[in-house]
């Protein structure tokens, strides 16, 4: 199957150019993790030989509802490349998107490196250097996101930028898990949730990523992003929208989409 893979990563590297492809079924069956794993691994290898930087992780798929409707029982993860980074109230060119959407997150940045493969979210909290509000702006490749599980493992996770704000917080007395979210466009709210949205609490989504990684021989290290799973439903952007997240706890993130 390694020529179909290539195929395959080679056509979803073809679409950041602004054409779509149709979903990868005839590569991989909707929940193939491996597969799609391994079309991801090619452009990942591709890109870093290209001289872009692996600055963290995503963790996606990470509200039960969302793996349900995919059909799976697990979240799945992408890389965070350093041009994919949007300055906290910076703005992101729609020409360089394709059908963006936006969803509001929790992230940390490490302070340590995690390479056990048995990781526990009391390992996670004691590597946080520091805990960010921040806002994923997701961007599938896959035409009018009709995405499987493996469409959206294989394209690194949908992912495409990304924003922190600029002011971590520390860990030791935020209430993750009952962190209320509040995202808006334009000043009206488009999108609400919780903490515990991301498998309970991100904490939870952290320690998954980072025993997923190490077994893969890539684990986490210090001064990795990690974004920690949508706190609530994503939404559709438009050029001219200024996006707001507010997460209790860790203040606020935002971008605005349009033309610089």
């Amino acid at each position: 199957m390694s020529a179909a893979y290539e195929a395959a990563a080679r056509r979803l590297r073809d679409a950041y150019a602004g054409a779509v492809v149709a979903p990868l079924r005839d590569v991989l069956d909707p929940i193939d993790a491996a597969g799609a794993y391994a079309v991801q691994t090619i452009n990942t290898r591709f890109w870093e030989a290209e001289g872009r930087q692996i600055v963290g992780r995503k963790a996606g798929l990470t509200a039960k509802a969302v793996q349900i409707q995919l059909g799976v029982d697990q979240p799945d993860f992408g890389a965070l490349f350093d041009d994919m980074r949007i300055a906290d109230g910076g703005r992101l060119d729609p020409a360089r998107t394709i059908q963006p959407k936006a969803e509001a997150e929790i992230a940390f940045v490490l302070g340590a490196d995690l390479p056990d493969a048995e990781t526990t979210v009391e390992q996670i909290a004691a590597a946080v250097a520091s805990v960010h509000a921040a806002i994923e702006i997701v961007d599938s490749r896959i035409a009018d996101w009709k995405i499987t599980f493996a469409d959206t493992v294989a394209d690194n996770g949908s992912s495409a930028f990304f924003v922190l704000s600029d002011e971590g917080r520390a860990l030791a007395g935020l209430d993750l898990e009952g962190a209320a979210m509040a995202m808006t466009v334009n000043g009206a709210v488009v999108s609400t949730g919780v903490g515990a949205a991301a498998l309970g609490n991100p904490l939870n989504a952290a320690a998954w990523l980072a025993r997923t990684l190490a077994e893969r021989g890539e684990p986490l290290k210090a001064g990795d992003v990690l974004l920690a799973g949508a706190l609530g439903p994503m939404v559709a952007l438009t050029p001219g929208d200024h996006v707001v997240a507010a997460i209790d706890g860790l203040g606020d993130v935002r971008f605005t989409y349009g033309e610089g």
